[in-house]
């Protein structure tokens, strides 16, 4: 029973205790600001444009047959070094060889009826000498002196058509040894054998257009990568511009290359408009394989050291100010169109700088920054941005400020996260 008072006690000091406590963390609640803050920072900022595309060797010949037949024997296979005019399939040859001893059997036919042509014409011709003497004489008729000088004109004109005949079994025998010869499949150039696409016994049939049997690179040393650019941000690609790269096979490996092209003729898909632009790659290790996908960077421009800030900044309003459209956040669309850009082949930069000379120049934006505890509007101008950061190009801002990027949903000052960003908390 001795012990009720001090129990009593000691149950009223914990309340006051708890009261006391509530008073203080309502009161420091009431001094929390409802912003969600990010610091002004430096450090380096890249501005890119970001497309896919497909490696390709820089020259890929299509070898086909210019005769039908069957396949009778193959000399190359996928992966095969080949030269120059080496043979890599072989047509089924007796037809054409037939054809090639026909051909030359002709040829004879006509050489001998030449021969019998001269004959006649030297037979006629010693007619119609003898038969002019003779009319000089008036031992014969005119008419027996027109009659052999046309049996001389007609053998002259046969001889003639011998000869032709001759020429004609001539270019008929070419034409024989051509097809023959064409029996067999040559490389055209000298490269590898990226594909193959018949087997032995196979029958090709070339009556409209020469069918592929082969797909051989010239050079894998050598290859391009084909990327198709958005017409928003073509204007940021330019011949010779650095490039970066990745593929599937190695994903932490950055290949570089240049701009070797931007080609003028639009691709449509979909309504969608893009551009290829052909980027030149060089394959000493011959790592990379024709066909593979390539995730392309173009390098649009570049600064280290720069002062810089979160897109999200540019684009916060506060409640009062929604209604009033902000000039630089519909440029600063860096990080919304960036996104969606980029799953278009687009520029990770979106529009906030369409031209090279718009990122020098700067845009003017409105940002809030926190200062006694208010969202404070400041003006800046802003350069170039990478889709998540962008460059502040004046004064108006130092490092280490906090501009507003967001209202906080629990009321309460969330920590700063690595990087210069705050997340919720409570």
């Amino acid at each position: 029973m001795k012990l009720k008072p001090k129990l009593l006690i000691a149950g009223i000091l914990t309340v006051i205790a708890v009261l006391v406590a509530g008073y203080w963390g309502m009161r420091d609640g009431a001094k929390e600001t409802p912003y969600l803050t990010a610091p002004v920072q430096r450090g380096d900022i890249t501005q890119v444009v970001t497309a896919t595309g497909s490696l390709q060797a820089v020259v890929t010949v299509q070898v086909g047959s210019q005769i039908s037949g069957t396949i009778d024997r193959l000399y190359a296979d996928f992966n095969s070094n080949v030269k120059k005019d080496q043979p890599i399939a072989q047509l089924n040859q007796d037809k054409f060889k037939a054809s090639v001893d026909q051909a030359k059997a002709n040829v004879l036919a006509g050489q001998a009826n030449l021969v019998k042509a001269r004959v006649s014409v030297d037979d006629t011709r010693r007619t119609m000498e003898r038969n002019r003497e003779l009319r000089q004489r008036n031992l014969i008729s005119q008419s027996d002196l027109d009659s052999a000088q046309a049996a001389y004109d007609a053998a002259v004109a046969q001889l003639d058509v011998n000869q032709a005949q001759v020429a004609q079994a001539q270019a008929s025998l070419n034409q024989a040894a051509v097809d023959l010869n064409n029996t067999t499949v040559r490389s055209p150039v000298d490269g590898i054998v990226v594909s193959r696409s018949v087997d032995v016994g196979q029958t090709v049939a070339a009556s409209l257009q020469a069918p592929v049997l082969f797909l051989i690179a010239n050079d894998l040393a050598k290859m391009q990568v084909d990327t198709n650019v958005s017409e928003s941000d073509v204007g940021n690609v330019w011949m010779d511009q650095e490039v970066n790269f990745t593929v599937d096979a190695y994903p932490a490996r950055r290949f570089q290359g240049k701009v070797l092209q931007v080609r003028n003729a639009p691709i449509m898909v979909q309504n969608v408009v893009t551009y290829d632009a052909v980027v030149g790659v060089d394959n000493k290790e011959l790592l990379l394989k024709p066909g593979m996908t390539a995730n392309v960077e173009f390098l649009v421009s570049g600064k280290s050291d720069a002062l810089k800030i979160p897109n999200a900044a540019l684009r916060f309003r506060p409640t009062e100010d929604k209604a009033q459209p902000q000039a630089a956040a519909s440029g600063d669309r860096a990080g919304q169109g960036g996104s969606s850009g980029a799953g278009r082949g687009g520029n990770r930069a979106g529009q906030g700088a369409r031209s090279r000379g718009e990122g020098r120049g700067g845009r003017e934006a409105t940002v809030y920054v926190l200062r006694d505890e208010k969202a404070t509007p400041v003006k800046v101008r802003v350069g170039i941005t990478d889709g998540t950061s962008t460059e502040v190009v004046t004064d108006a801002l130092k490092e280490g400020e906090q501009v507003v990027v967001a209202m906080s949903t629990t009321g309460k000052q969330p920590a700063t996260a690595p990087g210069g960003r705050r997340l919720f908390g409570f």
